[in-house]
């Protein structure tokens, strides 16, 4: 299985440019399943109902998000409705929504998706990530239920990430950070078979600071007092993420890369595909 991930979709640079982009990335790579993570595409701050439909068109099957999900009230009421829609899987039992699905990709594969967030130096601070994804698996197994997983781990501390890839190792066939905004360049496949890298990067305008207009953060930095309201940045966007090539028989991964295309960044592509 062909398996892409786009990493966090900051303002309206990065959503055009993953909007652009991934029509010809899905046809030019024969894509079987498309994740992007759309938590900061409205203004850098949440994402609404229009541009979640809008990933959607793009050719994306399954939406995340992390700890900005609610910051656009709408996503509130229209999250419940959309099976694509995910937002952390270990918010308290009650929240709208859901945190896990299960999906067909475009070759029949059964793939199941999780969306998990953090809790050092994250915040809301949701319940044991740790437990939650374990729980999940366990009720829907890799070669049983589910012939891929995927795990979007929305966190700040790279040793969190790490923890929880070595964590699921040989249970999940991805698990890919995100929230941090800097694709990392620890892609790897860990020794039980699952595909991991700390962060996929953000897809959005690098000239910022994390995909926001650079004066008001280091305004913050060197005054500690603020002058304005953060703004994402609209230049040129990257669009960053993780490729990965999903063994048929085994649900594991069998190779993996970054993708970086566009903008300021150097471009990468998978040289499997």
């Amino acid at each position: 299985m062909r398996f892409l991930f786009l990493g966090d979709m900051v303002g309206r640079t990065g959503r055009h440019a993953v909007f652009e982009a991934l029509p010809d990335l899905i046809a030019d790579y024969r894509l079987d399943f498309v994740v992007v993570n759309g938590e900061n595409a409205a203004g850098g701050f949440g994402i609404t109902e229009d541009i979640f439909r809008a990933t959607l068109e793009a050719g994306a099957d399954v939406v995340t998000t992390g700890n900005h999900v609610w910051d656009q009230r709408e996503a509130l009421h229209f999250a419940p409705n959309e099976p694509a829609f995910l937002r952390p899987l270990n918010y308290p039992k009650g929240t709208p929504g859901r945190g896990s699905g299960l999906y067909e990709a475009r070759n029949g594969a059964r793939v199941l998706v999780a969306n998990i967030m953090g809790r050092v130096f994250m915040t809301p601070d949701l319940d044991d990530p740790f437990a939650a994804a374990s729980d999940l698996i366990e009720s829907c197994p890799l070669n049983e239920q589910a012939d891929a997983i995927i795990v979007d781990f929305h966190a700040e501390a790279t040793s969190e990430k790490q923890s929880m890839a070595h964590f699921l190792d040989g249970r999940a066939s991805v698990v890919v950070g995100t929230h941090t905004h800097v694709p990392t360049a620890d892609h790897q496949i860990l020794a039980h078979g699952t595909a991991f890298q700390s962060d996929a990067g953000m897809c959005g305008d690098y000239d910022s600071s994390l995909g926001m207009e650079k004066e008001e953060p280091l305004n913050r930095f060197l005054t500690k007092v603020p002058k304005g309201r953060f703004e994402a940045a609209q230049g040129p966007a990257s669009v960053c993420g993780l490729a990965v090539e999903i063994s048929d028989r085994t649900g594991l991964a069998e190779k993996v890369s970054p993708l970086r295309i566009g903008g300021r960044l150097s471009e990468i592509r998978p040289d499997f595909w």
